[in-house]
C-alpha cells in the first residue's frame, strides 16, 4: 500500500480513521522534518511504505463496533545509541554513589590532616612561613600546568577583564594563606584551627555590614559560643603568643574578602580551572615578600641548617610533598563540596576541623589544659550549630527560586 499523508479529514466508519488514497496530483509532500503536527491536526510521515502496523491500527471487522482508543503514531525504530544505552547495565559505584561521596570525603579529610602534620614537622626545623608558602603555591602551580598540558583538564581562555576580577580574589588567597602559615609556624596547629574557628564570624560581620545582607539573629545567637570557645582556649593555650594569634585572626579576615570578592568573580569557568588560576596569581604575590623577608636569612644559614639536620634529599622530598598535598586537598575539597548539599558542606567542615585538631594532638603530643579542650569543644560546638543554620537557610532560599 503506498501513501504519503494520514489526514484527520478522511471519511471515518463510527469514529475510526481510515487510510484514504491520496489524489494522483499529489506524487511526493514536502515535509519540514521527519514527522510533524500539519494545520488540520493530520500527522506528515515520511513518504514512502506506511505499514499498517506502524500505525497502530485493527482493521479488524470487530474492532470496528467496539470502543477504539487513539493511539500516538510511534518511531519505525529506535536508534541504535538509544537502544545500547537502554541495554548498558548500571555499574555497581552508579547504584551507590554514596559510596564515591564517602571516598572523596575521606581522601580530602585525609590529605588535609598530612598536609597540616607535615607543615608543622617542617617548620619544626627550617621555620620559614613566607618560602614555605610560596613552595605550597608553586608545586600546586606547576602540577595545574602539567595538567593544562595533557588536558585534564582542558584550560579554560582568561582576558583581561576575568584577570581584574581574579587579582583581588588572588591576593586575599595570597595573604591568607601566609599568615596561616605564619601561625603554624608559631604555634600549636590544633592552636591555630581553633582560631580559625572564628571564620564564620568574620564572615557574617561582613555580610551584613559591607555586603547589606540581613543576618538572622538566630546566626548571631549561634556565633556567641564560639568567641566564647576561642577566648576560653586563647587564655590557657600553652603554645600561645601573639604572633600565632594575630596571624591567625588576619588569615581570617583575608579569607572574608576572599569570599566577598570571589561573588564579585563568579563567572562561567569550572572550579578547577579558577583555583589554578588563582593559585598562578597568589604565587606572584608570594614570592616578593618571601624574597624580601626570609631572602638573606634563607642564603645565609636558612637552607644550610636545615640540610645539616635532615639532610638534603629529605629536605626536597619534604618541600615536594607538603607542596603537593596542600594543593590536592584544596582541589579534592571543592571537588567533594560539589558533590553535596549545603547541609552535608556544613557539617563536612566541622568534622575536617575536629580531625585536624585531633590528629595534630595526638602526633605531636601537644599537651593542653582542661580549660583549652573544653574552649576547644565549645568553640567547634558553635561552629557546627552555625553552620546547621546556614544551610538551612540557603536550602530554603533555593527553595523559594526554584517555587
Amino acid at each position: 500500500m503506498e501513501s504519503r499523508v494520514l489526514s484527520s479529514g478522511a471519511t471515518t466508519i463510527s469514529g475510526l480513521p481510515r487510510l484514504t488514497r491520496p489524489a494522483a496530483r499529489l506524487n511526493t509532500v514536502a515535509v519540514a522534518s521527519p514527522a510533524s503536527l500539519n494545520t488540520t491536526g493530520g500527522n506528515l510521515v515520511w513518504g514512502r511504505q506506511l505499514r499498517p502496523s506502524l500505525l497502530n491500527l485493527d482493521y479488524s471487522v470487530q474492532s470496528v463496533s467496539k470502543t477504539v482508543k487513539r493511539e500516538v503514531l510511534k518511531p519505525c525504530a529506535a536508534t541504535a545509541s538509544e537502544g545500547d544505552a537502554a541495554a548498558a547495565p548500571v555499574g555497581f559505584l552508579a547504584k551507590n554513589p554514596w559510596l564515591t561521596t564517602g571516598f572523596f570525603f575521606f581522601m580530602w579529610y585525609f590529605l588535609n590532616v598530612i598536609f597540616n602534620i607535615l607543615n608543622k614537622k617542617i617548620y619544626n626545623y627550617f621555620p620559614y612561613p613566607y618560602f614555605v608558602s610560596v613552595i605550597h603555591l608553586a608545586v600546586g602551580v606547576v602540577y595545574c600546568l602539567g595538567s593544562w598540558t595533557v588536558g585534564l583538564p582542558k584550560r579554560a581562555p582568561i582576558d583581561s577583564n576575568l584577570l581584574k576580577l581574579l587579582i583581588p580574589v588572588a591576593f586575599c588567597h595570597a595573604l591568607g594563606h601566609v599568615t596561616s602559615n605564619i601561625s603554624f609556624a608559631a604555634v600549636a596547629v590544633s592552636f591555630t584551627h581553633t582560631i580559625k574557628a572564628l571564620e564564620p564570624f568574620f564572615n557574617a560581620a561582613a555580610s551584613q555590614f559591607i555586603l547589606g545582607q540581613s543576618i538572622p539573629i538566630t546566626l548571631w545567637l549561634s556565633l556567641a559560643p564560639v568567641v566564647l570557645g576561642v577566648s576560653m582556649a586563647s587564655l590557657t593555650e600553652l603554645s600561645f603568643n601573639w604572633l600565632g594569634f594575630i596571624s591567625a585572626m588576619i588569615s581570617n579576615i583575608s579569607f572574608t574578602y576572599r569570599s566577598i570578592y570571589s561573588k564579585k568573580a563568579m563567572t562561567d569557568m569550572d572550579s578547577t580551572n579558577l583555583y589554578a588560576y588563582i593559585s598562578i596569581i597568589a604565587l606572584f604575590f608570594c614570592l616578593p615578600p618571601a624574597i624580601i623577608l626570609e631572602g638573606p636569612q634563607l642564603l645565609k644559614f636558612g637552607f644550610n641548617d636545615a640540610i645539616a639536620k635532615v639532610g638534603l634529599t629529605k629536605f626536597l622530598s619534604d618541600l615536594f610533598w607538603v607542596g603537593m598535598f596542600y594543593h590536592l586537598y584544596n582541589q579534592l575539597a571543592t571537588n567533594t563540596l560539589e558533590r553535596v548539599a549545603p547541609l552535608t558542606h556544613a557539617v563536612g567542615n566541622v568534622l575536617k576541623r575536629v580531625f585536624v585538631i585531633g590528629f595534630s594532638i595526638v602526633v605531636f603530643g601537644n599537651k593542653i589544659s582542661t580549660q583549652t579542650a573544653i574552649g576547644t569543644s565549645i568553640a567547634i560546638a558553635g561552629v557546627a550549630i552555625y553552620s546547621l543554620i546556614k544551610a538551612k537557610i540557603e536550602e530554603e532560599k533555593r527553595g523559594l527560586k526554584k517555587a
